[in-house]
């Protein structure tokens, strides 16, 4: 059974998803649909990139992703398909293929070109879903397009290493459901320049000089309760998909706050590490 999923900003309010979805059953009836989320900020690339990347890999390869966010075609907005790992992905070309592609090479490339396309506002449904419906039906992107150069990068989402390996300077990209701050800066970047040394971690003007595996590890259970950190504290850790994040241990993001709201974080503030 062939699937498709669905990533956007459309939220659950509107008709928009229900409309995606029913066009896709007229298609295929034998085809299984799942949400990725609809719950991205508006326009938000880098979000948008980031629960793609750390998601696509779960799904079998041949599974077709629906891009639906910043979707409107324009001469610097061309629509895409794009076959990167085994999986296929339908976007407007503004830069999201090219984040989720930042270290896997796409082995094809190809800018929509379908017959009478309509020119409307929503072409994730007039374009995107007739796309990814040839494809589940086992089509080749050969027919749906012609080949592409241009994939979009945005340069301005990698973290900067300065200062002679000395200092990374990262972003937050994403602020999960329990208020957590996800960096840009990936395990695998922080260990090459690490070197064995020390470090301090700074967000606004908390400082942190330790990085832990699991939120758990903030708990010393070696120590009497009493003097043990715990539920409320901050902590960083590598995350299950090897970013820097930044939690408040057992926070509620409805009740007392998470790290977002209480460091004063949001989307693209700064991240400093500083080796010593």
């Amino acid at each position: 059974m062939a699937i498709i999923t669905l990533t956007t900003d459309f939220g659950l309010k509107d008709h928009f998803v229900g409309a995606i979805k029913g066009t896709i059953y007229t298609e295929l009836e034998d085809v299984k649909i799942v949400d990725i989320s609809h719950s991205i900020s508006p326009f938000n690339i880098q979000e948008c990139a980031y629960l793609l990347k750390n998601s696509y890999k779960a799904f079998p390869e041949g599974t077709v992703h629906v891009v639906g966010i910043d979707s409107e075609p324009s001469p610097e907005n061309k629509h895409i398909a794009v076959l990167v790992d085994g999986h296929y992905f339908i976007s407007a070309n503004n830069g999201v293929i090219g984040l989720i592609t930042s270290e896997v090479k796409p082995d094809k490339v190809m800018e929509i070109d379908i017959p009478n396309p309509i020119q409307g506002s929503f072409p994730v449904l007039d374009v995107f879903v007739k796309v990814a419906c040839h494809i589940a039906r086992g089509g080749t992107l050969e027919v749906i397009g012609k080949p592409f150069a241009q994939l979009k990068e945005l340069k301005e989402f990698a973290p900067r290493v300065s200062d002679n390996g000395k200092t990374i300077t990262g972003s937050v990209v994403y602020i999960d459901n329990y208020g957590n701050v996800v960096t840009n800066i990936q395990k695998s970047l922080f260990e090459a320049y690490r070197n064995g040394r020390k470090f301090e971690l700074s967000a606004r003007n908390k400082k942190i000089g330790e990085i832990y595996n699991k939120y758990s590890d903030i708990i010393n259970f070696d120590l009497e309760k009493s003097r043990r950190k715990g539920p409320g504290d901050l902590l960083a850790l590598f995350n299950s998909s090897n970013y820097i994040e930044l939690a408040i241990y057992k926070s509620d993001l409805n009740t007392v706050g998470g790290a977002s709201t209480l460091l004063g974080l949001d989307y693209r503030d700064t991240i400093t590490i500083n080796f010593i």
